[in-house]
């Protein structure tokens, strides 16, 4: 992840957080959770004792996953290709010559796409982001431009309800084990095109764990 990195996350994020999102979200451990049928993702197997507001949070959670994870997978697969090329370039002006083309570039490709993203979407790109690169926006940020700046565009994020220091933790995050359990649902169902994570996640252990975990909340 070098040079190259942050004109698409300045991208992909600075246009997430200006858009408003017209419904308000509340996925919570005991809300959701612990009251599923954890072994499989799907609407199917909620417990009638689910409230409909619940369903409808999960409906829309599934589609906003389902929506925003492309993003994420162009992201990884053009900082695979942008590090190859820096790698060849040699000085400094020829990488920032470099580095302007490719910011124009994806204006030009994303822009009108990404304004439509709604604030909760976006803060779901930056967990996916970092799923598909190892790394939270706000690393990413202070590793390749400053400090000050991953600092200052924290701020301008918490304003908007984004917070670009979150990681992605299916283990441990409610929300992020729906997440991953709808993109492995996508994957089978072929709605989405498989991009492998950064790390390693363990898919059924995960199931195995929140399964125990809602049988001690039962």
């Amino acid at each position: 992840m070098k040079l190259g990195v942050i004109s698409i996350i300045f991208l992909f994020l600075g246009l997430a957080v200006h858009a408003q999102d017209p419904v308000q979200d509340s996925i919570s451990n005991d809300s959701i959770a612990f009251n599923m049928q954890l072994q499989e993702i799907v609407l199917s197997n909620v417990k009638d004792t689910l409230s409909e507001e619940t369903k409808k949070q999960l409906l829309l959670l599934r589609r906003r996953v389902i929506k925003v994870y492309p993003y994420a997978k162009i992201a990884a697969e053009r900082l695979t290709m942008l590090n190859k090329t820096m790698s060849l370039l040699k000085t400094d002006k020829e990488k920032k010559k470099y580095s302007k083309i490719v910011e124009k570039y994806l204006t030009d490709e994303f822009e009108e796409q990404l304004k439509k993203l709604s604030r909760k979407e976006g803060q779901i790109l930056v967990k996916l982001i970092y799923r598909q690169t190892g790394h939270s926006t706000f690393d990413l940020i202070k590793e390749h431009k400053s400090g000050w700046k991953a600092f200052w565009y924290s701020k301008i994020g918490k304003a908007f309800n984004i917070d670009i220091k979150l990681g992605y933790n299916p283990s441990a995050i409610a929300e992020d084990f729906l997440i991953e359990g709808f993109l492995i649902k996508a994957f089978e169902e072929r709605r989405l095109v498989k991009q492998d994570p950064a790390f390693k996640i363990d898919y059924a252990a995960l199931k195995k764990s929140w399964k125990e975990k809602n049988k001690k909340e039962g």
